[in-house]
């Protein structure tokens, strides 16, 4: 059962030009997405730079201004930002920025960055709120006396667990995360990963969790969306994008994953060729004469993938 719907999202772009500064086209960043979220999952947004995962994330949590479609939270419209004000939807979806560094003000010590939606979303005592911080310190493997460090000094994989303590703060119902391990090594990234993934299951979350790391997605996420110039591509389950994918796009990341095993190597730059040559003679069985996307169409019950009526697709 799915408490978050999202509908026919879009995120359009004014362009302006002329004498009069008149709108004279769009720019389609998000064009008509549509998600369902059950709780406990993790909803994976994969795509190129460009393709519109993050401002669909950003439009979802209320960063960007959402041109058309619905979201429908708990059975309620909470589209505009007032009806978002007035449900508890600010405080149950909370965001994991990629930069923790730009997410966090340098002039605030760690215990005010943590307070700040406990501040806005609570009414603690200063007991309390001091309790609480220290509590979600530990959650995320850090000692009191990091509430009085500022975030500079901290490592990029710290101050991204303290980007963590502060989406949980105060118990949401879902966590968007943007790119949240893409500026780590790889070491710290699989200690992040690994935390996200206890706390999901201490305290039942779902993520929307965006990224362009294939790898990574595989890792993490139960549903998964191909994204590409504004509009899912395919959508399906971890097993039918890594073991069934039907769109060309898909197929291209999926080849681009690199591996270290030589004879591995050799074999996936053969596929990645075929991939290629597939692509070049195949693309109107996947995009219109004017480059768009077709309207998604069901492979099975949780499995789409946007193509010609009278393809079946596949590699």
């Amino acid at each position: 059962m799915s408490f978050m719907q999202i509908k026919d999202l879009c995120v359009h772009y004014p362009i302006r030009g002329g004498f009069f500064n008149s709108v004279v086209d769009y720019v389609y960043a998000v064009d008509g997405v549509s998600m369902e979220f059950e709780k406990g999952k993790t909803y994976g947004l994969v795509g190129e730079s460009g393709s519109g995962k993050s401002t669909t994330g950003k439009a979802i949590i209320g960063l960007e201004k959402i041109t058309s479609g619905q979201i429908i939270y708990e059975g309620e419209d909470v589209t505009n930002q007032r009806r978002k004000r007035d449900s508890a939807y600010n405080r149950d979806i909370q965001m994991i920025f990629q930069d923790s560094s730009s997410s966090m003000n340098p002039r605030k010590r760690v215990m005010d960055i943590i307070a700040e939606p406990i501040r806005n979303f609570t009414n603690m005592s200063d007991q309390e709120e001091r309790k609480r911080i220290i509590e979600l310190l530990e959650i995320v493997g850090m000692s009191e006396e990091a509430m009085y460090k500022y975030p500079h000094e901290f490592s990029g994989g710290q101050r991204q667990r303290l980007g963590i303590a502060r989406a949980v703060a105060c118990n949401p119902k879902m966590i968007i995360a943007d790119e949240p391990v893409s500026a780590l090594d790889l070491s710290v990234q699989a200690q992040v990963l690994n935390f996200m993934k206890d706390i999901q299951t201490e305290y039942g979350l779902s993520y929307l969790f965006i990224s362009h790391d294939l790898g990574v997605v595989r890792h993490m996420c139960d549903h998964i969306s191909i994204m590409y110039k504004g509009r899912f591509v395919e959508t399906g389950s971890r097993e039918d994008i890594y073991h069934d994918p039907r769109h060309i796009y898909t197929n291209r990341l999926l080849s681009a994953i690199p591996n270290i095993e030589p004879e591995t190597r050799i074999e996936r730059k053969k596929i990645r060729q075929r991939v290629e040559t597939a692509y070049r003679e195949d693309q109107h069985k996947y995009y219109d004469e004017n480059g768009k996307v077709y309207p998604l169409k069901e492979v099975s019950s949780r499995h789409s993938v946007a193509m010609m009526a009278t393809e079946k697709g596949g590699m």
